[in-house]
């Protein structure tokens, strides 16, 4: 067995592709289904990228489901606790944070033991950040910053 994917339903395609660049993915292809009526964005860490032609050793699919025809509205996609969360390792845990608080991200759980953060996606998906190797020397302004929403 082999791990591919984890499939997330995004509802602004754009802003969700930021958001995962701004965490240091990038995409690897895309595909627009009109018959469907929806896009699929693959996503991948630098580490995770495969050779020239191959697929990525792991990946996000972003799941775009575009607006009916029939003007109804759009699917409103809930988060449930039972999904749980994506991690990543970071090379730098406070560098990965203050690069996406400069991008407009919330922190939700700051990385005050210089090892753990957690951010939500712009369709709530909470996102896990964890040092890579030992725990960093706790630092401002991470130590005093409280917890914001859920994660």
């Amino acid at each position: 067995m082999h791990y591919l994917h984890t499939m997330l339903r995004v509802t602004d395609p754009d802003a969700s592709l930021r958001f995962f660049e701004l965490l240091g993915l990038k995409e690897t292809r895309r595909f627009d289904v009109e018959a469907g009526r929806f896009t699929l964005i693959f996503l991948a860490a630098d580490e995770d990228l495969a050779g020239e032609g191959e697929r990525a050793q792991a990946e996000v699919e972003l799941t775009y489901n575009w607006p009916p025809q029939d003007g109804s509205p759009a699917e409103d996609y809930t988060g449930g606790r039972n999904f749980g969360h994506l991690a990543y390792r970071v090379e730098d845990i406070y560098a990965t944070c203050q690069r996406l608080a400069d991008g407009g991200v919330t922190i939700n759980r700051p990385p005050r033991d210089g090892h753990m953060a957690f951010v939500r996606s712009p369709d709530g998906i909470s996102i896990e950040l964890l040092q890579q190797g030992e725990r960093l020397a706790p630092a401002e302004p991470w130590v005093s910053m409280p917890n914001v929403g859920e994660w």
